[in-house]
């Protein structure tokens, strides 16, 4: 991960549906920004509509050398609320978070799939008639088909499902 000398990563709190407008106004002004998101499968009008949203919901996180007073920048930026802070000033988020959370996304910031599924594990579904659905992991095969044991109506039902779509619980 590039890294400034001085540089370290905050959060800051957008305002409600403003993170794509946050991120873009932020990088505008030369600040690194980072916005985990996750694919969400939701009803509605009887229909099942996939999109992409945060990860956190209101939150984004900004690199920035707090020394030199940017922080007040970003502050007064289009679609930001505030930093977080404890007392006067922001409170830096620890470097190895940061690091962990980029290393589980793509490079548009989407969040990739476990890579290690194994039988037993139980998850929910990401995508699908059966989102957030809890379910145990039967076997997985080859060409990543994930066979799940889930309830259904009081009985214990096997489903097949891509393995990307489940997330460990």
């Amino acid at each position: 991960m590039y890294h400034d000398r001085g540089e370290n990563w905050f959060l800051a709190q957008v305002k409600p549906n403003c993170a794509s407008i946050a991120d873009k106004n932020l990088r505008r002004q030369g600040f690194k920004t980072f916005l985990p998101l996750e694919e969400e499968t939701r009803q509605r009008n009887g229909k099942f509509v996939t999109a992409m949203r945060p990860l956190f919901p209101g939150y984004i996180f900004v690199a920035f050398d707090a020394a030199r007073g940017f922080w007040r920048s970003v502050n007064s930026t289009y679609g930001i609320t505030r930093l977080v802070s404890l007392g006067k000033e922001p409170t830096a988020v620890p470097e190895d978070l940061v690091s962990q959370l980029m290393s589980r996304c793509d490079a548009t910031g989407k969040l990739l799939p476990p890579k290690l599924l194994k039988p037993g594990d139980q998850v929910t579904m990401t995508q699908g008639p059966f989102t957030n659905f809890v379910a145990e992991v039967e076997k997985i095969t080859p060409d990543r088909r994930a066979w799940v044991l889930m309830e259904i109506m009081g009985v214990q039902t096997r489903v097949t499902v891509d393995a990307g779509h489940l997330r460990t619980v």
